[in-house]
């Protein structure tokens, strides 16, 4: 048996140290290293913190837990089967008889607890700079001074390494390291403002100013980080040099931010706003090197690349929840400014300008090398379709709306379109060639042509916030035309082969039923060969025909070649052309179209050819010019003057009541237009 003791006077306790040993030299020498580092600490502990310290035993105890576990165990303790320890198979002290023991700054710092080591030289701070005289601190404390300031340079330069390894933490230390250190910083913060409270001469070390320091660091380790951005290799394949540095800073930035929000944001506390703090930093920075960059001359591509980083990427990464959520993004404001950014915008979109109208060009031009070989377009279900319409619209929906992201202003985008109107009219040219060469396989394009102005005028509609307005409008003009030349070029034709048929109409062959049947035959043969169209422009070019042949069966009945003298005549005109209109009607509604209210004007001409009394022929005018306000009175006077028994004064009478109605009707812009269609001699 081996036993030392040692008696201290006040401050130090009595420790007696008994040791049972086989073999006496590792257990002393075990047993003397720890007595002797616990007398330091002790040492130090007293000269520095007592009396001065702000932590309690216990805070003190938890804060460096993993080392007391360590420092206190002993190399040959064992666990008996009961559960209790032994040493050398001798109990060993209960928990509550072992002593508690603070670690001294050099052990808080090599264990990375620097709040608690911050802690430390402060208690020493205060001690040595407390209400002493000065000669007593030049002559007992210049030692203690230096060493304290040695110390605090120590810490300083940890708290900077740790700092540094923000942005690559890799353990659960280190993250606690972190936390520790931002205690730290924010602790001696507190200390610089109490020294400036004071009267006394502070320090040479005061104030640290730690606070400042820590932001420098970071703004340098933000610089580093996108100066030298890690980027897989393989991203930067047909890349430009210029395009690759802004990816890789891009890329850098976004993997960074992300990282402060999920892992630093948690190591700092919530008045240190640390997410705004990086973000600002990598705004500022990235914002640095895209002005070096803009300030070259670009070519497209480049150009191109860095203004979709700074305008649609970027954004977009702050745009994320996860950043969102953490971040202020209008405070950051743009990238770039207004004047660099200005002529990059103009530069992108005169691309993207130069680019449509090339790519659209190319598909008109293909369509024009096939009309001229003599090809026939395509069939879709028995429909010619051309591919023109949906390729175009193709381009300048993705060009358009992909510039929109991009310059994130539908006002500036709308400048690509700005020459669509020349496409158009090449594109009416070589429809009018089409028309006027009139071969083989002119119709079929003409067909194909009706179903790719239809497409293009619904686009035009629904999409008007890709286009200038006075562009759109111009477009749609010349679309109408397009149509409008299509279905004369297309109904000439049918017209030509049904004018002997419409000579019978209005005369006095016309009563007989078989003349009609005639012109009814006659145009559903012709029908038949307006067929080969889409659904939409087949129901629509049906419908011009039936509204050209009842403005025809119109106009030859106010001719006024048949006389109705009498109530009887008048009778069989209106069950005639009542008939007719039913038939017509039937016809047309057969073949798909759905002008329901053409029947409608011939049912009332025919009700007025059967009416006899003034008041009710008035109110029949009236329907009818209520209905239709181009109704005119030389209409009315041309269908009244086939009764032949109605006076002059009545026909008058008539007139003026249908005058009184026009001025109330003509007003309405939602009324269709019939008879002014209907030329009257």
């Amino acid at each position: 048996m081996f036993i030392l003791c040692q008696s201290y006077k006040k401050n130090y306790i009595k420790i007696v140290l008994v040791f049972f040993i086989a073999d006496l030299s590792a257990p002393f020498l075990a047993c003397w290293s720890r007595f002797t580092t616990w007398r330091r600490m002790r040492t130090q502990s007293g000269s520095s913190t007592t009396g001065t310290s702000n932590s309690s035993p216990e805070q003190t105890l938890r804060a460096g837990g993993k080392w007391f576990k360590k420092f206190w165990r002993s190399p040959t303790a064992q666990t008996n089967n009961n559960g209790s320890s032994t040493t050398d198979g001798h109990p060993s002290p209960t928990e509550a008889e072992k002593p508690v023991v603070n670690p001294n700054f050099e052990e808080c710092l090599e264990g990375q607890y620097l709040f608690e080591a911050a802690q430390l030289l402060i208690d020493r701070e205060k001690h040595l700079f407390g209400e002493i005289t000065e000669a007593d601190a030049i002559k007992a404390h210049e030692e203690g001074v230096k060493k304290l300031a040695a110390d605090q340079k120590a810490l300083e330069k940890r708290i900077e390494q740790t700092v540094q390894q923000s942005l690559s933490l890799s353990s659960e230390e280190e993250w606690s390291a972190l936390t520790s250190a931002v205690k730290a910083i924010n602790l001696e913060e507190e200390q610089d403002q109490l020294w400036r409270q004071r009267c006394r001469t502070p320090p040479a070390w005061r104030p640290k100013k730690w606070k400042e320091h820590h932001d420098k660091v970071l703004h340098e380790l933000v610089y580093s980080r996108l100066e030298n951005p890690s980027s897989p290799t393989g991203d930067q394949v047909n890349l430009s040099s210029i395009q690759a540095d802004i990816q890789s800073m891009g890329r850098q930035l976004k993997e960074d931010m992300q990282w402060v929000v999920e892992v630093v944001k948690n190591c700092y506390p919530p008045e240190m706003d640390i997410c705004n703090f990086y973000a600002r930093q990598y705004h500022q920075t990235f914002s640095a090197r895209l002005r070096k960059i803009a300030d070259f001359v670009l070519d497209d591509k480049d150009c191109s690349f860095l203004l979709r980083w700074v305008k649609e990427f970027y954004p977009g990464i702050l745009e994320k929840p996860e950043l969102a959520s953490n971040i202020n993004t209008e405070e950051l404001g743009n990238l770039l400014p207004d004047e660099l950014l200005k002529p990059l915008e103009e530069q992108y979109l005169s691309k993207q300008q130069s680019d449509l109208m090339i790519f659209i060009g190319r598909v008109l031009d293909e369509a024009k090398k096939e009309w001229d070989q003599g090809k026939e377009p395509t069939r879709d279900d028995g429909c010619y379709v051309s591919p023109v319409a949906y390729d175009v619209i193709q381009f300048i929906n993705g060009i358009v709306t992909s510039a929109h992201i991009t310059v994130r202003d539908p006002h500036k985008a709308q400048k690509i379109t700005s020459n669509l109107t020349d496409f158009m009219q090449r594109y009416q040219n070589f429809h009018e060639v089409i028309i006027k060469q009139n071969k083989p396989h002119s119709k079929a394009f003409i067909k194909a042509n009706l179903s790719c102005v239809k497409q293009f005028r619904d686009f035009l509609i629904t999409e008007s916030h890709l286009f200038p307005e006075d562009v759109r409008e111009n477009c749609l003009r010349g679309l109408t035309e397009m149509k409008q030349s299509a279905h004369t070029y297309l109904l000439t034709p049918v017209h030509k082969i049904l004018k002997p048929h419409y000579q019978k109409v209005g005369t006095s062959d016309w009563l007989k039923k078989n003349t009609f049947e005639k012109l009814l035959n006659s145009a559903e043969e012709e029908l038949r060969e307006l067929q080969g169209l889409t659904q939409s422009c087949h129901q629509e070019l049906i419908g011009q025909l039936q509204q050209e042949m009842t403005v025809e069966y119109v106009r030859r009945l106010l001719k006024g070649e048949v006389k109705l003298k009498d109530k009887d005549r008048q009778l069989m005109a209106y069950m005639t052309v009542k008939e007719n209109a039913e038939r017509l009607h039937n016809l047309f509604a057969r073949m798909g179209s759905k002008q329901d209210w053409l029947k409608e004007i011939l049912t009332k001409i025919a009700e007025v050819l059967k009416l006899q009394d003034i008041p009710a022929i008035q109110m029949q005018i009236i329907s009818l010019g209520s209905a239709y306000p181009d109704l005119s009175e030389k209409h009315v006077s041309a269908l009244l003057k086939l009764k032949t028994n109605l006076s002059k004064a009545d026909r008058k009478i008539v007139k003026t009541t249908l005058s009184d109605t026009l001025k109330e009707s003509r007003a309405d812009p939602g009324t269709r237009r019939f008879f002014s269609k209907v030329e009257v001699r």
